[in-house]
């Protein structure tokens, strides 16, 4: 009887370079994308990570697991989808005096309620540990992670974070506390990306919801090489004016 070996996958040191994305495992194994275990979440690691279209991503138990899936699902900023319930209350939102967006005023607190939400459903491999956690802030203390937030009435209620290198942009996760405020603070991350010449926002992996907005896959080698090209670009200053919504709220998504 022939016996079928189990995957194996690299173990890395703290400070160790990683495998080429190649090596990832594909979908025979089950694990499809999984690339390394082990290293840390320091800043270095993160940025070097980030970089090559690596992401960590491991549950209450595991090590430290790394992926860089293949295809990698992307929103390009000019393909973003806007549907007419939505526009009508971007529109709402935008002429309140007391509606705004801000960014990076309460990173802490988004990532908090970020990672609050993926626990009470927590499937494996999708929980924001307290490690993770703790390793954003000092990577958002470092310049390279931000918060794009829906803030009413002076409230928090809704906001996502992403990883920014460069022009090179990293979607993370999301909450929500009032209806489409997670949906009105992705829409401004694609106002903005738009004003700086951002031209996508990295979704990792494919969802029928990141569909509906106009993201679709993209093979691995074509990521990587825009992240290696991204990430060398100059970066924005990561404010928010309320003029970069007149260019989406103007259009006609041709798909509506």
């Amino acid at each position: 009887m022939r016996q079928t070996r189990e995957p194996t996958i690299p173990w890395l040191e703290p400070g160790a370079a990683f495998p080429p994305v190649t090596q990832a495992m594909d979908g025979a194994s089950g694990l499809a994308g999984l690339l390394a275990a082990g290293g840390a979440l320091d800043v270095p690691t993160l940025v070097s990570a980030y970089r090559q279209g690596i992401f960590p991503w491991f549950s209450d138990g595991q090590p430290i697991l790394w992926w860089s899936t293949d295809p990698r699902m992307v929103l390009q900023v000019d393909d973003f989808r806007l549907h007419p319930s939505m526009r009508k209350t971007l529109r709402r939102f935008v002429r309140s005096a007391d509606c705004e967006i801000r960014i990076d005023s309460a990173f802490g607190r988004v990532i908090s309620q970020c990672a609050g939400i993926a626990r009470q459903g927590a499937s494996p491999g999708t929980w924001i540990l307290p490690q993770m956690e703790q390793a954003y802030l000092r990577l958002h203390e470092a310049g390279h992670a931000h918060s794009v937030e829906t803030w009413v009435d002076g409230e928090l209620v809704g906001g996502l974070y992403c990883v920014a290198i460069g022009k090179a942009v990293y979607g993370e996760s999301m909450f929500a506390q009032a209806r489409d405020a997670s949906k009105i603070a992705l829409a401004a991350l694609v106002a903005f990306c738009r004003a700086h010449g951002i031209r996508s926002i990295d979704c990792q992996q494919n969802t029928q919801h990141l569909a509906s907005l106009g993201a679709a896959e993209m093979p691995r080698s074509r990521f990587v090489q825009h992240c290696a090209a991204a990430c060398n670009e100059a970066a924005p200053s990561w404010n928010f004016e309320p003029l970069y919504w007149r260019q989406l709220l103007a259009e006609r998504d041709a798909n509506q």
